[in-house]
């Protein structure tokens, strides 16, 4: 049968049946409202994650009512791989810190057509690009042609949007981080080198609570750890897995390459630390200074720097961990 895709209506259909009842839907575009909406009204959910729930390689045959019978079987027996609901507070700003996600990825395709868009007419900027000097040169070019002309302030002007829209979702995201509950674990995440404001809120918002790991378990989470498939003595390990929170894994590589000059802290990381107890800094400067030498082992080794980068990772989300779990009353 079908329903009505209101939380309301879905609601009152499942209390109309003879109890008791627990409800099972696969996490997707529809959010969490219907989860929290159900558990309000005192009926047991269990949110899937769907990636990770078994099927055997014989079974070719996919319907919506197969998965609906798969899904009432494993809920009645308790193997339903669940996820964990967030509050609303916690989705909004998740909503949030991925809307500016897209608008970097928005800004950087701009950029890109513009660029190449400029050296079809033989225009090379040969300096550092996209600074106020960039733009200055920019807004100077004019062509002859009008369909070039006209390509260019298209282009021109959709970098500008876009970068506009950057920066008040910034100004969003730091207001955001400013306030509980994210006030205390962002405060104490960008003590990290590599770890912006911006960055600790993406880990803040995405992993919700830190408390669900261990420093082991955080890496698995985020699919930083290598495959394997193994039998008897014979063990084989792969690239690493890639499961769970793709936003938060992209935020740590991308903190790590951080940790590959000597450790030498900036102004930044000083001003970021001021403030945090002398114990949130004390574990953030032992976390710096490993990590460092983490990338200075793999570089006397000769391993390849995107490997190397993956695997000073994991340990960065072992520092997270370390440090969003540390007791707020310090």
């Amino acid at each position: 049968m079908r329903l009505s895709p209101r939380t309301d209506a879905v609601i009152a259909w499942v209390a109309s049946l003879p109890g008791p009842v627990a409800v099972a839907y696969e996490a997707g575009p529809t959010g969490f409202g219907l989860a929290r909406g159900l558990t309000a009204a005192g009926i047991r959910c269990v949110v899937v994650a769907a990636s990770k729930i078994e099927r055997p390689p014989g079974d070719r045959v996919k319907t919506d009512r197969r998965d609906a019978e798969r899904l009432a079987r494993l809920l009645r027996i308790g193997e339903l791989p669940a996820v964990r609901v967030p509050t609303e507070a916690e989705e909004a700003a998740r909503d949030l810190v991925r809307a500016r996600d897209d608008v970097r990825a928005d800004l950087m395709r701009a950029r890109h057509r513009l660029s190449k868009l400029l050296l079809r007419q033989g225009l090379v900027w040969e300096k550092r690009a996209w600074t106020g000097e960039h733009e200055s040169w920019l807004r100077s070019l004019s062509f002859d042609g009008l369909g070039v002309q006209l390509a260019f302030d298209e282009a021109f002007d959709a970098v500008l949007s876009t970068h506009a829209r950057r920066e008040r979702l910034d100004k969003a995201i730091e207001a955001m981080a400013a306030t509980p509950p994210f006030a205390p674990v962002v405060g104490r995440l960008a003590c990290l080198r590599g770890v912006s404001t911006l960055t600790a809120v993406g880990l803040a918002v995405e992993v919700g609570d830190w408390h669900r790991f261990t420093g082991n378990t955080i890496g698995s989470y985020l699919g930083l750890v290598p495959s394997e498939n193994s039998s008897g003595n014979r063990r084989v390990q792969g690239p690493i897995t890639k499961t769970g929170n793709s936003h938060a894994r992209r935020l740590l590589v991308e903190a790590s390459w951080h940790h590959r000059k000597p450790y030498r802290p900036s102004r930044g990381l000083a001003r970021r630390q001021d403030g945090q107890p002398p114990a949130v800094r004390d574990r953030a400067t032992r976390g710096n200074r490993r990590l460092y030498q983490r990338w200075k082992r793999f570089d006397a080794r000769n391993k390849r720097a995107t490997v190397a980068a993956v695997a000073v990772a994991r340990e960065l989300a072992g520092w997270c961990w370390s440090l969003a779990t540390m007791d707020e009353n310090l």
